[in-house]
């Protein structure tokens, strides 16, 4: 099989430049950095999987973690021809029939997708994303190596039984095939929208359906700048707190309101105009969290700001898959040491992102495995904070996160409703 090959190539050839850098050095480099250069070397399936793998910190050590969060995805420009006769294909007209204007320049390149600026014959100013021509006959190759290499390690690891290899692989082949889906991110973005149809305040663009297909996706584009670029925000004369706040009562409101959520918060995907409003982009990649997991999760979000071991331990335990051999007392212990730390901080001064991080620790020292659209939600929530600190220095979390957590506790005690 070809890609076989290509794939044993490029870890042969990384696995020498890993010999020569000890050679010269004496010492090896990073084993998570050069992990890194493998992955992207490896192509998109790879680096969906290393990115999708930086969202479990149930799973992984924090430094793995968040090297894989670095990953880029590196693609070579798609002529405009081939766009052009992919876009005819999958909408059976011509592209001047379709659209008023069609830039030749993409905005945007990556390794399933590339981002075109086009207008529609009514003026209406969109983005359009157009699948790489030849992409998915790779992703299903690779996909195919990874379940049938989950599967092998299954047989010859305790640890990859213990963290059900062969059904990650099939969950994340899912995923990733999902994602290559055009018509699935734009029922996507009409989830989200429907979740956040009473922030006035954040903008998620429409789709425009008929210029829509499995390969095409065509969406209102959204005006603003990256919500990291401080300068152009300063410049637009916006209030940082207030962005900051919008941002994060927007994925309050997903989560605890319609339990679904946009899952990657980085800022190429978030843009802020003149106004101070918050325009969320790309829906490939979103969580959905059932009720009964937001009650749990807001019990360990409560136990958190309550330092309490034994309420955090019973919540933990109703979110996750325990190993045979838990030991609850220890596990107890191990959190009750760790929110001791900070039981003498000021409640709106909890630092919640730093406070999971460490409780993510301690899930795989317990050999807890989350659930994966929990995993992916708790790692959301840690950027966002990170997100809004950058914004607002004095960003306090507890403060807005505290009302939703608490009704998402009480809908359960109310028991269910007439």
């Amino acid at each position: 099989m070809p890609r076989v090959g290509a794939v044993g190539w490029i870890l042969c050839r990384h696995s020498i430049a890993a010999l020569k850098d000890l050679l010269k050095t004496r010492r090896a480099s990073s084993l998570a950095t050069r992990l890194r250069l493998v992955i992207e070397d490896l192509g998109p399936t790879f680096v969906k999987l290393g990115q999708v793998l930086s969202t479990r910190p149930d799973i992984l050590p924090d430094a793995l973690a968040a090297e894989l969060a670095l990953l880029q995805d590196h693609a070579r420009v798609v002529p405009f021809l081939d766009i052009r006769r992919r876009v005819e294909a999958e909408l059976a007209a011509p592209l001047e029939e379709l659209y008023a204007y069609f830039e030749t320049e993409p905005l945007a390149q990556a390794s399933i997708g590339q981002v075109h600026r086009a207008t529609l014959m009514d003026g209406t100013e969109v983005i359009v994303k157009v699948r790489r021509p030849g992409v998915m006959a790779t992703i299903d190759l690779d996909l195919r190596l990874l379940e049938r290499t989950a599967r092998i390690a299954e047989r010859s690891s305790r640890v990859a039984r213990s963290y059900d290899a062969a059904g990650l692989a099939r969950r994340f082949a899912a995923t990733l095939r999902e994602e290559c889906n055009y018509l699935i991110e734009g029922r996507n973005a009409e989830a989200i929208a429907l979740a956040l149809r009473d922030s006035p305040q954040v903008y998620v663009p429409a789709i425009a359906w008929g210029y829509t297909s499995l390969g095409v996706l065509t969406e209102m584009r959204v005006e603003g700048v990256k919500i990291d670029d401080l300068e152009a925000l300063k410049a637009l004369g916006v209030d940082r707190k207030m962005v900051a706040a919008t941002f994060v009562d927007a994925y309050l409101t997903m989560v605890f309101g319609d339990g679904v959520f946009h899952a990657d918060p980085h800022p190429g995907n978030v843009f802020v105009d003149s106004d101070g409003c918050v325009g969320f982009v790309d829906f490939g990649m979103t969580g959905e969290v059932a009720p009964a997991t937001i009650r749990s999760l807001g019990g360990v979000l409560l136990a958190i700001v309550g330092t309490d071991a034994v309420i955090m331990a019973d919540a933990l335990l109703s979110l996750g898959v325990a190993a045979p051999n838990l030991d609850r007392r220890r596990l107890e212990e191990d959190l009750g040491r760790l929110l001791s730390e900070y039981a003498h901080r000021p409640l709106d001064e909890m630092p919640v992102a730093e406070v999971l991080t460490k409780v993510m620790g301690i899930v795989r020292r317990h050999h807890l495995v989350l659930p994966p659209d929990l995993a992916l939600l708790v790692k959301t929530v840690m950027m966002c904070e990170g997100v809004a600190l950058q914004l607002d220095p004095g960003f306090l979390l507890v403060p807005r996160l505290l009302p939703f957590a608490s009704r998402a506790t009480s809908t359960e005690s109310d028991g269910p409703q007439e």
